[in-house]
């Protein structure tokens, strides 16, 4: 501590006290802010390294009232179309019905945010967290109107035994059928008579053969593109045929897949790595625009390697946080005319500008994952660049300096305080949709 206390930072005009939990000074910023960066990388209850998940959701709650309604309804699609996140996007809602200020908003909100069915009976157990309650009109409203976007499949895919049903949901919010054909889908629901959807839950637990039930559902190509990437290690197990794993992988739909997903599916599924390459870059040439202008100039890419970034990004997963900046890193070096690749966590280290999984293992293997030291790492860059993209968690050290040129920093952690601001572009996340930004921002800012 009085080593930092030496740097005078008290004096620095954006310093008001506040540092992140390395102990870097941080900025204060406003709420909206604060509720975006708490928001889009946010596995919503889900512990962080430094933060467990009920102070993030708490902190989310107490964020909404202070920031502007169309602002939060406005987040709230972005974090579920563009971020992909599911219950974040469900909290925000639940928070805006809430408020006076903020509930004119709910149904619009609701309807756009809810894509899968069961988030129409997930949205209902938040909203009853705290005890059961009369739902609002909005709330009704809302997931009325979104309802009526599913078929069948859809609603018997996600038809549980769970507290909260879809049958209770429709009873609850009132719904009105768009046809008689709907209304006959609903009765059936209400009946518990929904045709059995032919997926993987329902294959395995019927009590099939694993190896067949498998094989069939990879002959038939009735696994999705996440359900088969999160599977590897299960048909392995099963002895699945590997030909058949390999056809899989080299069929299956990859635009909605983000490299961090290959990555974390190649630790535990070794053996179909080359399938898994291939598979990641089809998926790149998609995210990364075919035919768009690469960034010109030279681009410096800086990857937190940090011991916090080994965290997993929830409980239940296998992907770490390290996998979603690896992610990042592949799809930005696809993008850049130029490139330059470093690390930082003790020391900064300049690795090779590889591509897919080599530049995965040249990341990984650069140093030791210890300490952050953010601020020494950008002293540390001699050479010159039009643009300077930082991936990390924003937890340093040591204070972090205005970049030399452009800045982007890129958050992918939902802590409290966090560095990135100054002169730095921020950005909250790691969906394919930085690139979109980062592409959309420069020409304006110039």
């Amino acid at each position: 501590m009085a080593r930092i206390n030496t740097l005078g930072l008290s004096n620095l005009p954006w310093f008001k006290g506040q540092r992140t939990h390395e102990g870097a000074p941080a900025k204060n910023i406003s709420t909206e802010q604060q509720l975006r960066r708490s928001v889009l990388a946010c596995m919503l209850w889900e512990d962080q390294f430094y933060e467990d998940g009920v102070a993030i959701a708490g902190r989310i709650r107490e964020l909404v009232a202070k920031v502007a309604p169309e602002k939060v309804a406005t987040l709230a699609v972005e974090a579920r179309t563009q971020m992909k996140l599911r219950h974040a996007p469900l909290l925000l809602v639940r928070e805006m019905a809430r408020l006076a200020t903020h509930r004119h908003l709910v149904a619009e909100t609701l309807m756009s945010v809810i894509q899968r069915a069961d988030e129409l009976s997930e949205f209902v157990a938040l909203y009853w967290s705290e005890g059961k309650q009369p739902l609002s009109a909005q709330v009704k409203k809302g997931l009325a109107a979104a309802f009526t976007r599913f078929d069948e499949y859809a609603l018997a895919k996600y038809n549980r035994a769970t507290p909260v049903k879809l049958r209770d949901v429709l009873f609850l919010c009132h719904a009105k059928p768009v046809d008689s054909a709907q209304a006959d889908l609903w009765k059936r629901l209400v009946e518990d008579q929904l045709a059995t959807p032919d997926t993987w839950e329902v294959a395995l637990s019927s009590g099939a053969d694993k190896r067949e039930a498998w094989e069939r559902l990879l002959e038939e190509n009735k696994l999705g593109a996440l359900a088969l990437l999160r599977n590897l290690r299960n048909m392995a197990e099963a002895k699945v045929s590997g030909e058949l794993i390999k056809a899989g992988l080299g069929r299956m739909k990859t635009e909605r897949v983000l490299p961090f997903r290959f990555i974390a599916a190649a630790r535990y599924a070794p053996q179909w790595e080359a399938e898994l390459e291939q598979a990641m870059f089809r998926a790149l040439n998609g995210q990364s625009g075919e035919g768009a202008a690469k960034l010109p100039g030279k681009t410096v890419l800086l990857v937190d390697v940090s011991g916090s970034m080994d965290a997993a990004l929830s409980r239940r997963s296998d992907m770490r946080r390290t996998d979603a900046a690896f992610g990042l890193a592949i799809l930005l070096r696809e993008i850049a005319e130029q490139v330059s690749v470093y690390t930082f966590s003790d020391n900064l280290v300049r690795v090779p500008a590889r591509q897919g999984f080599a530049l995965r293992d040249a990341l990984h293997a650069s140093q030791p994952h210890n300490g952050t030291y953010l601020g020494k790492a950008l002293e540390g860059i001699d050479e010159k660049y039009d643009r300077l993209i930082v991936i990390t968690d924003e937890q340093s050290h040591d204070a972090v300096p205005n970049p030399k040129a452009r800045g982007w920093m890129l958050n992918v952690a939902s802590y409290q305080n966090g560095v990135g601001y100054g002169k730095w572009m921020h950005v909250d996340g790691w969906s394919d949709s930085v690139i979109e930004y980062i592409r959309a921002v420069e020409p304006v800012i110039g």
